[in-house]
């Protein structure tokens, strides 16, 4: 069998001290040269870590093969970088990624019987046929999951290097490769001073059919984003106006909604636009549409950082990339406040018309604006009846909207969030008193 050392694109492996101790055991557990007992305390060792990463993220079957494609699925490399949202290439990376893959195939084929009986650890053949907990899990996001153990199943089933391949190559093509590829969404963490791409591996499963009303500004928000999608002009997009509206939901929902075309989404805080220009130098040359997302996004007049913004979005040197946009929702309609006090500021400058384009020229980069506004009473009860028919709530409609309004007086007026609340409100409490309590 050709040593796991022997491997050409596929090294430095997330995760891959299990694969490490693995292959070396592999190699050598019929060795006179190694001590018996220490190959058993490594190979329970590793037994142990592979169990905790099955736990961890909900693996279930044979977990070497699950453990051997979630490294697979998980390494950025010329061949697979090559590969993702593309399928099958030609040229010298084809042929070398076959050496590595029919390196992968040995270890899928690989009978762990031997194991068992040279170094008596008959739990070993538990890794064959393993059946998760549905406590666990906890860490992983169930739909990628679910998408490793289909192609570990998949990969055991190739005959040869080349059907082996092919069938990673698939998921490449169709998946992507590496966190952007298998997550929807991004934060940013720093590692030292660089900052470093991490997935939120949980995010809410909202879709904009589930925002209701608002269906021009939701069309617009659709509009721009399918272009982008597509590989067309598409613009900077600003969603602003009241709190409660919808507005941070539709950006979550776009994400969903347009995952399975390539769309990533990168959430990105104020104090880190310092980072800004590092973070689309990771993701430039990616074959991913990439959303950098700024939630309720404004500036205080003697805050600076919008001045860097506006450079970074659009006025600098280097033109930012075309799989990039940047999303942002914000209750100002004017990003930077102004206050009267500047008007007298003003009166002394000889040059008011250049201070007031400084403080709005921000909004001017963001090609499309969407307003949302708070819903007047019939649509705030329209939202109310639909959240207690998704939820499933037994109550007259006279009393839900009479308490409806009752709630929002308290609780800052009709919104879509009040209403949402509301119904929160309605599910925690007995459902034998909903209805005959007032709130």
């Amino acid at each position: 069998m050709r040593n796991a050392g022997t491997m050409i694109l596929y090294r430095n492996l997330e995760q891959g001290q299990i694969f490490e101790d693995m292959t070396w055991i592999i190699e050598h557990y019929g060795s006179d040269y190694y001590n018996r007992e220490d190959i058993r305390s490594l190979c329970y060792e590793s037994f142990h870590d592979l169990i905790e990463l099955a736990a961890s993220h909900g693996f279930e079957g044979n977990l070497w093969h699950n453990y051997l494609t979630f490294l697979m699925v998980n390494n950025e490399n010329a061949y697979s970088r090559a590969c993702e949202n593309r399928g099958k290439i030609s040229g010298t990376l084809n042929e070398l990624a076959r050496h590595d893959f029919a390196v992968f195939q040995k270890l899928f084929t690989f009978d762990f019987r031997e194991l068992v009986q040279e170094l008596e650890i008959p739990e070993l053949l538990l890794l064959e046929d393993y059946q998760r907990s549905e406590q666990t899990a906890r860490v992983f996001n169930h739909r990628i999951r679910d998408r490793i153990c289909a192609l570990s199943v998949r990969l055991e089933q190739a005959e040869s290097a080349e059907e082996f391949q092919a069938e990673a190559t698939k998921f490449y093509g169709e998946f992507g490769v590496g966190k952007l590829g298998l997550h929807k969404a991004f934060r940013i963490e720093h590692e030292g001073r660089e900052p470093k791409i991490v997935p939120i591996t949980n995010i809410a499963h909202v879709h904009l059919s589930d925002l209701v009303g608002y269906e021009q500004q939701k069309q617009k928000l659709i509009d721009n984003t399918e272009a982008f999608v597509r590989g067309k002009q598409a613009n900077n997009c600003l969603l602003f106006g009241d709190a409660g509206t919808g507005k941070s939901t539709s950006i979550k929902a776009i994400i969903n909604q347009y995952y399975e075309q390539g769309l990533r989404m990168i959430e990105l805080y104020k104090h880190q636009f310092q980072d800004l220009n590092s973070v689309i130098a990771q993701i430039k040359n990616r074959n991913y549409k990439f959303i950098i997302y700024m939630d309720d996004l404004s500036f205080e007049e003697f805050e600076i950082e919008y001045k860097y913004l506006k450079a970074v979005i659009e006025g600098g040197l280097e033109k930012k990339p075309d799989n990039v946009l940047i999303y942002a929702t914000s209750n100002r309609r004017h990003l930077v406040r102004e206050k009267f006090s500047d008007k007298e500021e003003r009166d002394d400058d000889l040059h008011t018309r250049d201070t007031v384009q400084e403080k709005l020229s921000l909004v001017s980069r963001f090609g499309v604006t969407i307003y949302f506004g708070s819903p007047d009473q019939k649509e705030f009860h329209e939202i109310v009846r639909r959240l207690a028919q998704k939820h499933q709530i037994q109550m007259e409609e006279e009393t839900l909207l009479l308490e409806a309004d009752r709630w929002e007086l308290n609780h800052g007026g009709p919104s879509g969030r009040c209403a949402q609340q509301f119904i929160n409100a309605l599910l925690g409490k007995d459902k034998t008193a909903i209805g005959k309590e007032r709130l």
